[in-house]
């Protein structure tokens, strides 16, 4: 493969591709099946949400995935309701479930679209009744993945979530139908903050956003120089970039603005994100398009909608 920006050998890639590739190959064990969720979620999903066996092995392959570990993962993703499978002959076919679309719809509006920026200063307060272990588990679990801060085993908190979507995941038999909601304000200027410091650890994923700068800023750094790109290049830093900003930002509560520090990593984070996002987007479609098909032919035309990931990518 000749390519001037990354090669799917990491020793012949240049070092800030090389190093990128490198680390996602060094996991032990190396997490196919969050991979998988990575390749779905963001180009699959967009296409149809349904590829070949095949075709996933072939995508994966770059990133260190034989085949044994891409069948044993898409079978647990399945047997977790992730996806449901088909067959035609010998030849077997991946679809995000009902359950899974959902599911990545709501990961999908976190990880693309920009937080809020406007608050009413109010809190949404959830408080759990007496339950099993093993459902106060299921449902903190929830409430941690929706961004709310603990503020002690059976109270949780966010800053004014979307009622319609709360609303949404409480009907009878969702993961939040047996909580107790409060709409509330705070009495003294300063309890937000404090509030803020009992719920969330601002410090570590501050930390965290920082490393994935120092990391990316190196690859944007290659891409600005490269005198092309390589479209299975584009398509692996597409996804390892998706795929460590997705574990990443899913941590983020997304706090309203005044809620955080004015020097706030997660801003530059996004904005690394989109500009990199953009600048690989059209070569990776091209590999996928070559690469990538359902059982009864190529890939459709990806929807309109990916154009808005980051506000809008390849705009200014």
């Amino acid at each position: 493969m000749t390519a001037d920006f990354l090669s799917a050998d990491p020793a012949s890639a240049p070092p800030a591709a090389a190093a990128l590739v490198a680390r996602f190959r060094r996991q032990r064990p190396l997490r196919a099946g969050s991979l998988i969720v990575t390749l779905f979620g963001d180009s699959i999903m967009p296409r149809g949400g349904a590829i070949a066996l095949g075709s996933l092995i072939a995508l994966a392959e770059p990133f260190g995935l034989n085949e044994r570990l891409v069948r044993t993962a898409t079978a647990r993703l399945a047997k977790d309701g992730w996806l449901e499978g088909r067959r035609a002959g010998k030849l077997s076919e991946y679809r995000l479930s009902d359950d899974g679309r959902e599911r990545f719809a709501e990961a999908t509006k976190r990880i693309y679209s920009a937080p809020d920026a406007e608050w009413s200063g109010r809190w949404t307060v959830i408080v759990l009744p007496p339950m099993r272990a093993a459902e106060r588990k299921a449902h903190r679990d929830e409430l941690l993945w929706r961004g709310f801060g603990a503020l002690s085993n059976n109270v949780f908190a966010h800053p004014e979530l979307d009622s319609r979507a709360l609303k949404l995941s409480r009907r009878p038999g969702a993961p939040l139908s047996k909580v107790i909601v409060f709409d509330a304000s705070l009495g003294d200027d300063d309890a937000p903050q404090r509030l803020v410091s009992l719920g969330w650890n601002l410090e570590d994923l501050a930390r965290r956003y920082q490393l994935f700068v120092k990391r990316f800023e190196r690859v944007l750094d290659a891409l600005r120089s490269a005198r092309c790109l390589d479209h299975q290049a584009g398509f692996i830093v597409r996804t390892l970039l998706i795929h460590e900003y997705r574990r990443l930002h899913l941590r983020d509560p997304l706090l309203p603005p005044r809620l955080l520090r004015a020097d706030w990593p997660g801003t530059k984070a996004a904005t690394l994100c989109r500009e990199i996002y953009s600048r690989v987007f059209a070569a990776s479609e091209s590999y996928l398009s070559h690469v990538a098909a359902q059982l009864e032919g190529p890939l459709p035309a990806p929807h309109d909608s990916v154009m808005q990931r980051f506000g809008g990518i390849g705009q200014n």
